[in-house]
């Protein structure tokens, strides 16, 4: 319990997940500067049906060269080091995931058991709050219009920030004795821990764990299941979660609602489902310690199924003149002629959003980073998240490039019915494939891929 009460990881864990808030900045960050593009005087800066993908799209590009680059440094740096060379390229936000990765694994090698769901989903609270504070948002709120310009320095406030924090915290303990630096690895532990407590216990199993895992992995090694395993399970939700839409309809935010939802200003649409986010990625780091991961996994990829369900049916049937029932009530009033009465069933554009996000944000978003810090092997930790990283991105990239032009061709609904179908596939993914992690530690996790005894599991 006094390790819990250890304020000093805290402290280490918010000065790690500072950088996640750019990294929710740069995310949402095309979704209301497209449309403001797409209208500018200038031809040199306005976007077409062409360009518009590839503004959309680019941040994922970037984010998959950020997660080459992790595979090299996540091993040679450290944790703690990669997180703060992350913020030299974070001025063209194109290798935020430089950042994100480590931030998981360091994180995760630092927690305790106990308390390493909820830290865990620390990375995705921040993002949310990051994407939340977006400046659009606020503005709507209060009435202000910002420069699309600013909008871009503005997200590099909390990287110095990160950097400052970081340069007065320790390593991950677990990567200093992979260095073979012990004095130093049980220094950082009693820090994280307390020097009340019993941290020479967990030290020594670490070291352990680290002695059994010294060597590099090598090509041979690949083939044992102990390696493979828990690589192909993350490699596998990692896909499955860019798969399931969440960052086609987070970066063509405004674009959809303008399409279906008109009930409030887009800007206001944002902000709503901004807070939906936030509300569930707190709840899922409430409850991830006590429900565990797989129970919330399910329940989040049900709840997306039910949302894109509902969102490409809508979409299907309802006429599309209904959309333009509240918007040209809000042109009517604007010059003073008699207002159409508002059409209700517009609202469920909104909600089904509001609702696919919160079922992401409870489970898909925050465990599969946390699962693939929890299960890949320590030898290999660094150069399979970089892995697991560079496909998610490469998909994410596919799919926001695509969008656009599927929807031009094929109509909104298309896009909704395949997610659909992938969380479908998310649940039976689960419930096949996915370990219960809750309440065990690392050094048990890894025993469990090795030997497959369950036991360590349950």
């Amino acid at each position: 319990l006094r390790s819990l009460h250890n304020k000093r990881l805290y402290l280490a864990v918010f000065a790690a997940v500072l950088g996640n808030f750019s990294f929710g900045f740069a995310l949402v960050y095309p979704s209301p500067v497209i449309p403001a593009l797409e209208a500018h005087p200038s031809p040199g800066l306005r976007l077409d049906q062409h360009t518009a993908p590839w503004f959309g799209s680019v941040f994922t590009l970037g984010a998959a060269a950020g997660g080459l680059s992790t595979m090299l440094l996540n091993d040679y740096l450290g944790r703690k080091l990669s997180i703060m060379f992350s913020a030299l390229p974070s001025g063209t936000w194109q290798l935020c995931e430089v950042c994100v990765v480590p931030v998981q694994v360091y994180i995760s090698e630092i927690s305790h058991p106990g308390v390493r769901g909820m830290l865990g989903a620390c990375p995705q609270i921040m993002a949310v709050l990051g994407s939340l504070c977006f400046p659009p948002n606020c503005a709507a709120l209060a009435g202000l219009v910002l420069d699309w310009r600013w909008l871009a320095v503005a997200g590099e406030v909390p990287v110095f920030a990160m950097v400052l924090l970081l340069c007065f915290m320790p390593n991950s303990p677990r990567f200093l004795l992979s260095q073979g630096k012990e004095e130093e690895a049980l220094g950082s532990l009693c820090w994280l821990r307390g020097e009340d407590t019993d941290y020479a216990r967990e030290y020594e199993q670490i070291k352990d764990s680290v002695r059994k895992q010294s060597r590099r992995v090598s090509c041979a090694e690949l083939k044992d299941p102990f390696l493979y395993k828990p690589i192909l399970i993350a490699g596998g939700m990692r896909f499955l979660q860019q798969l399931s839409g969440v960052t086609c309809i987070l970066v063509y935010l405004q674009p959809i609602f303008k399409k279906t939802s008109v009930i409030l200003k887009a800007e206001y649409d944002a902000a709503l489902v901004g807070l939906v986010r936030l509300s569930a990625v707190a709840i899922a780091a409430v409850s991830m310690d006590k429900a565990g991961r797989k129970i919330l996994l399910f329940v989040s990829a049900g709840v997306m199924l039910v949302s894109n369900l509902t969102m490409g049916l809508y979409i299907h049937f309802v006429p599309a003149s209904h959309n333009g029932t509240v918007a040209n009530t809000t042109l009517a009033s604007s010059a003073h002629l008699p207002a159409e009465p508002t059409n209700y069933i517009t609202l469920i554009p909104l909600l089904a959003t509001m609702f696919f996000i919160m079922g992401y944000a409870m489970g898909w978003g925050p465990i599969t980073w946390l699962l693939m810090s929890e299960i890949l092997p320590l030898k290999a930790r660094g150069v399979a998240s970089g892995l697991c990283v560079v496909m998610s991105w490469l998909t994410a990239f596919t799919l926001t490039q695509f969008f656009l032009p599927v929807v031009n061709t094929f109509g909104l609904e298309v896009p909704f019915l395949f997610f659909a179908v992938i969380t479908a596939g998310n649940i039976l993914f689960t419930g096949c494939c996915v370990p219960e992690t809750k309440g065990r530690s690392l050094e048990q996790i890894e025993a469990f891929f090795r030997t497959g005894r369950r036991s360590f599991l349950r």
